[in-house]
Protein backbone atom coordinates (compact mmCIF):
# COMPACT_ATOMS: atom_id res chain seq x y z
CA UNK A 1 0.00 0.00 0.00
CA UNK A 2 2.60 2.46 0.91
CA UNK A 3 4.74 2.05 -2.79
CA UNK A 4 1.25 2.65 -4.31
CA UNK A 5 0.95 5.70 -1.98
CA UNK A 6 4.18 7.35 -2.85
CA UNK A 7 3.98 6.38 -6.52
CA UNK A 8 0.34 8.65 -6.47
CA UNK A 9 2.23 11.36 -4.13
CA UNK A 10 5.19 11.44 -6.99
CA UNK A 11 4.48 14.74 -9.17
CA UNK A 12 7.70 14.01 -11.54
CA UNK A 13 9.99 11.73 -12.58
CA UNK A 14 13.54 12.84 -14.84
CA UNK A 15 14.47 11.47 -18.09
CA UNK A 16 17.22 11.53 -19.84
CA UNK A 17 16.35 11.97 -24.13
CA UNK A 18 17.57 13.45 -27.14
CA UNK A 19 15.08 16.48 -28.00
CA UNK A 20 15.35 17.35 -31.76
CA UNK A 21 16.69 20.96 -31.75
CA UNK A 22 17.52 23.96 -34.48
CA UNK A 23 21.29 25.52 -33.64
CA UNK A 24 21.13 28.90 -34.65
CA UNK A 25 24.98 29.38 -35.42
CA UNK A 26 26.00 33.07 -35.01
CA UNK A 27 29.03 34.45 -37.08
CA UNK A 28 28.46 37.30 -36.01
CA UNK A 29 27.53 39.01 -32.30
CA UNK A 30 25.90 42.52 -33.65
CA UNK A 31 21.96 42.00 -33.14
CA UNK A 32 21.20 44.83 -36.19
CA UNK A 33 22.91 41.66 -38.26
CA UNK A 34 21.10 39.17 -36.88
CA UNK A 35 17.70 40.92 -37.05
CA UNK A 36 18.67 41.76 -40.90
CA UNK A 37 18.92 38.38 -41.87
CA UNK A 38 16.42 37.37 -39.64
CA UNK A 39 13.87 39.41 -41.78
CA UNK A 40 14.75 37.86 -45.36
CA UNK A 41 14.86 34.44 -43.44
CA UNK A 42 11.14 34.98 -42.35
CA UNK A 43 9.87 36.17 -45.82
CA UNK A 44 10.94 33.31 -47.22
CA UNK A 45 9.77 30.61 -44.54
CA UNK A 46 7.17 32.41 -42.50
CA UNK A 47 6.19 28.83 -40.95
CA UNK A 48 9.14 27.49 -39.52
CA UNK A 49 9.33 31.00 -37.28
CA UNK A 50 6.27 29.36 -35.10
CA UNK A 51 7.71 29.22 -31.69
CA UNK A 52 10.65 27.57 -32.55
CA UNK A 53 12.78 26.46 -29.86
CA UNK A 54 16.65 27.20 -30.90
CA UNK A 55 20.42 26.76 -29.11
CA UNK A 56 22.31 29.78 -29.78
CA UNK A 57 25.88 28.95 -31.09
CA UNK A 58 28.22 31.24 -30.32
CA UNK A 59 31.72 28.83 -31.04
CA UNK A 60 32.55 30.94 -34.17
CA UNK A 61 32.56 33.95 -32.58
CA UNK A 62 35.68 35.80 -32.17
CA UNK A 63 33.96 38.66 -30.08
CA UNK A 64 35.34 38.87 -26.44
CA UNK A 65 31.41 40.10 -25.53
CA UNK A 66 28.44 39.36 -26.67
CA UNK A 67 25.06 41.39 -26.73
CA UNK A 68 23.24 38.04 -26.16
CA UNK A 69 20.16 39.83 -24.54
CA UNK A 70 19.82 42.03 -27.41
CA UNK A 71 20.10 38.83 -29.65
CA UNK A 72 17.25 36.69 -27.24
CA UNK A 73 15.21 39.99 -28.31
CA UNK A 74 15.47 40.02 -31.73
CA UNK A 75 14.70 35.90 -32.01
CA UNK A 76 11.68 36.14 -29.55
CA UNK A 77 10.55 39.20 -32.22
CA UNK A 78 10.83 36.78 -35.25
CA UNK A 79 8.88 33.88 -33.18
CA UNK A 80 11.94 32.18 -32.23
CA UNK A 81 12.70 31.16 -28.84
CA UNK A 82 16.19 31.24 -27.31
CA UNK A 83 16.48 28.04 -24.72
CA UNK A 84 20.26 27.29 -24.61
CA UNK A 85 23.49 28.81 -25.49
CA UNK A 86 26.01 26.89 -26.65
CA UNK A 87 30.20 27.56 -25.96
CA UNK A 88 31.70 30.81 -25.23
CA UNK A 89 33.85 31.82 -22.34
CA UNK A 90 32.65 31.87 -18.62
CA UNK A 91 31.01 35.26 -18.86
CA UNK A 92 28.72 33.87 -21.92
CA UNK A 93 27.78 31.22 -19.29
CA UNK A 94 27.12 33.64 -16.56
CA UNK A 95 24.89 35.95 -19.00
CA UNK A 96 23.05 32.78 -20.11
CA UNK A 97 22.30 31.78 -16.32
CA UNK A 98 21.08 35.22 -16.04
CA UNK A 99 18.22 35.23 -18.70
CA UNK A 100 16.68 32.29 -17.84
CA UNK A 101 18.58 29.90 -20.30
CA UNK A 102 20.94 26.43 -20.39
CA UNK A 103 24.69 26.49 -21.17
CA UNK A 104 26.15 23.64 -22.81
CA UNK A 105 29.89 23.75 -23.61
CA UNK A 106 31.10 23.45 -26.91
CA UNK A 107 31.02 20.59 -29.58
CA UNK A 108 34.55 18.55 -29.11
CA UNK A 109 34.52 18.36 -33.37
CA UNK A 110 32.16 19.49 -35.80
CA UNK A 111 31.90 18.37 -39.39
CA UNK A 112 34.15 21.14 -41.82
CA UNK A 113 31.60 24.07 -43.43
CA UNK A 114 31.64 25.61 -46.53
CA UNK A 115 33.56 28.94 -46.31
CA UNK A 116 30.78 31.53 -46.20
CA UNK A 117 31.05 35.32 -45.11
CA UNK A 118 30.21 36.20 -41.53
CA UNK A 119 26.82 37.91 -43.42
CA UNK A 120 25.51 34.61 -44.59
CA UNK A 121 24.26 31.37 -43.31
CA UNK A 122 26.79 28.15 -42.66
CA UNK A 123 25.38 25.40 -44.76
CA UNK A 124 26.96 22.24 -44.80
CA UNK A 125 26.50 20.58 -48.81
CA UNK A 126 27.25 16.89 -48.93
CA UNK A 127 26.07 16.95 -52.52
CA UNK A 128 23.80 19.15 -53.87
CA UNK A 129 23.11 19.26 -57.89
CA UNK A 130 20.79 21.55 -60.37
CA UNK A 131 17.64 19.76 -61.69
CA UNK A 132 17.65 20.51 -66.09
CA UNK A 133 16.01 23.66 -66.80
CA UNK A 134 12.56 23.78 -67.27
CA UNK A 135 10.30 25.38 -70.36
CA UNK A 136 10.76 29.33 -70.05
CA UNK A 137 13.89 28.94 -69.14
CA UNK A 138 13.92 29.19 -65.66
CA UNK A 139 15.77 26.63 -63.00
CA UNK A 140 14.00 23.50 -62.60
CA UNK A 141 15.21 23.10 -58.97
CA UNK A 142 17.62 21.05 -57.23
CA UNK A 143 19.05 17.53 -56.34
CA UNK A 144 20.77 16.96 -52.52
CA UNK A 145 22.30 13.90 -52.43
CA UNK A 146 22.91 12.28 -48.91
CA UNK A 147 21.75 13.28 -45.75
CA UNK A 148 20.11 16.60 -44.29
CA UNK A 149 21.95 16.60 -40.85
CA UNK A 150 20.24 18.23 -37.40
CA UNK A 151 20.83 21.62 -37.84
CA UNK A 152 21.51 21.83 -41.68
CA UNK A 153 19.39 23.54 -44.04
CA UNK A 154 18.68 22.84 -48.11
CA UNK A 155 16.86 25.01 -50.03
CA UNK A 156 15.49 25.69 -53.19
CA UNK A 157 15.01 29.36 -54.40
CA UNK A 158 13.23 27.97 -57.54
CA UNK A 159 11.57 25.27 -58.80
CA UNK A 160 11.71 21.76 -56.87
CA UNK A 161 14.05 20.08 -54.24
CA UNK A 162 14.56 16.49 -54.66
CA UNK A 163 16.47 14.70 -51.47
CA UNK A 164 17.47 11.47 -52.23
CA UNK A 165 18.19 10.50 -48.63
CA UNK A 166 16.76 10.76 -44.72
CA UNK A 167 16.12 14.24 -43.31
CA UNK A 168 16.80 14.23 -39.72
CA UNK A 169 14.89 15.54 -36.93
CA UNK A 170 15.94 19.55 -36.46
CA UNK A 171 16.84 19.71 -39.92
CA UNK A 172 14.96 21.73 -42.68
CA UNK A 173 14.66 21.48 -46.11
CA UNK A 174 12.28 24.26 -48.14
CA UNK A 175 11.64 25.36 -51.82
CA UNK A 176 9.68 27.37 -53.89
CA UNK A 177 8.45 24.75 -55.47
CA UNK A 178 7.16 21.10 -54.41
CA UNK A 179 9.83 19.22 -52.44
CA UNK A 180 10.39 15.42 -53.00
CA UNK A 181 12.43 13.19 -49.94
CA UNK A 182 13.35 9.47 -50.67
CA UNK A 183 13.67 8.85 -47.27
CA UNK A 184 12.23 9.66 -44.12
CA UNK A 185 11.32 12.78 -43.60
CA UNK A 186 11.89 13.44 -39.78
CA UNK A 187 12.28 17.45 -39.70
CA UNK A 188 11.18 20.02 -41.50
CA UNK A 189 9.62 20.58 -45.05
CA UNK A 190 8.70 23.49 -46.65
CA UNK A 191 7.07 24.12 -50.32
CA UNK A 192 5.89 26.91 -51.72
CA UNK A 193 7.50 29.29 -49.64
CA UNK A 194 7.55 32.07 -52.01
CA UNK A 195 3.32 31.33 -52.30
CA UNK A 196 2.88 28.60 -54.98
CA UNK A 197 -0.41 26.63 -53.73
CA UNK A 198 0.19 24.23 -56.20
CA UNK A 199 3.33 22.89 -54.86
CA UNK A 200 3.56 20.06 -52.30
CA UNK A 201 5.59 17.33 -50.44
CA UNK A 202 6.16 14.29 -51.21
CA UNK A 203 8.19 11.29 -48.97
CA UNK A 204 8.38 7.58 -48.37
CA UNK A 205 8.47 7.51 -44.42
CA UNK A 206 6.17 10.59 -42.99
CA UNK A 207 8.11 11.69 -39.00
CA UNK A 208 8.15 15.20 -39.78
CA UNK A 209 8.33 18.28 -37.37
CA UNK A 210 6.49 20.29 -39.51
CA UNK A 211 5.17 20.30 -42.79
CA UNK A 212 4.01 23.79 -44.56
CA UNK A 213 2.45 24.61 -48.45
CA UNK A 214 2.76 28.09 -48.98
CA UNK A 215 2.69 29.55 -45.51
CA UNK A 216 0.04 26.82 -43.82
CA UNK A 217 1.21 24.07 -41.77
CA UNK A 218 0.83 21.15 -39.67
CA UNK A 219 3.31 20.20 -36.58
CA UNK A 220 3.95 16.91 -35.75
CA UNK A 221 1.21 16.47 -33.10
CA UNK A 222 -1.46 17.57 -36.26
CA UNK A 223 -0.85 14.59 -38.29
CA UNK A 224 -3.26 11.69 -38.38
CA UNK A 225 -1.37 9.04 -36.51
CA UNK A 226 -2.53 6.86 -39.75
CA UNK A 227 -0.15 8.76 -41.87
CA UNK A 228 2.98 8.58 -39.68
CA UNK A 229 5.62 6.14 -41.15
CA UNK A 230 3.90 5.70 -44.24
CA UNK A 231 4.48 6.96 -48.03
CA UNK A 232 2.55 10.56 -48.29
CA UNK A 233 1.75 13.63 -50.25
CA UNK A 234 0.65 17.25 -48.93
CA UNK A 235 -1.40 19.29 -50.66
CA UNK A 236 -3.08 22.83 -49.88
CA UNK A 237 -6.86 22.35 -50.40
CA UNK A 238 -9.30 25.17 -49.70
CA UNK A 239 -6.92 26.52 -47.08
CA UNK A 240 -6.09 23.06 -45.73
CA UNK A 241 -3.11 20.52 -45.35
CA UNK A 242 -4.42 17.43 -46.84
CA UNK A 243 -1.92 14.46 -45.89
CA UNK A 244 -2.81 11.30 -48.33
CA UNK A 245 -1.00 7.92 -49.20
CA UNK A 246 0.98 8.40 -52.10
CA UNK A 247 0.08 5.87 -54.77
Amino acid sequence: MSLNRDRAETAFTFKGGMLPMTVMELTSGDPERVRAQLAGKVSQAPAFFQHTPVVLSVERLDEPHLALERICAVCRAHKLLPVAVRGGPDPVKQSAWALGLGWFPPQESRPKAVEASPAEPVVEVETELPLPVAEGGQTGGRIHRGTVRSGQQVSAPEGDLVVIGAVNPGAEVLAAGSVHVYGPLRGRALAGIHGDREAGIFCHDLHAELLSVAGTYKRLEDIDPRMLGASVQVQLREDQLRISALT
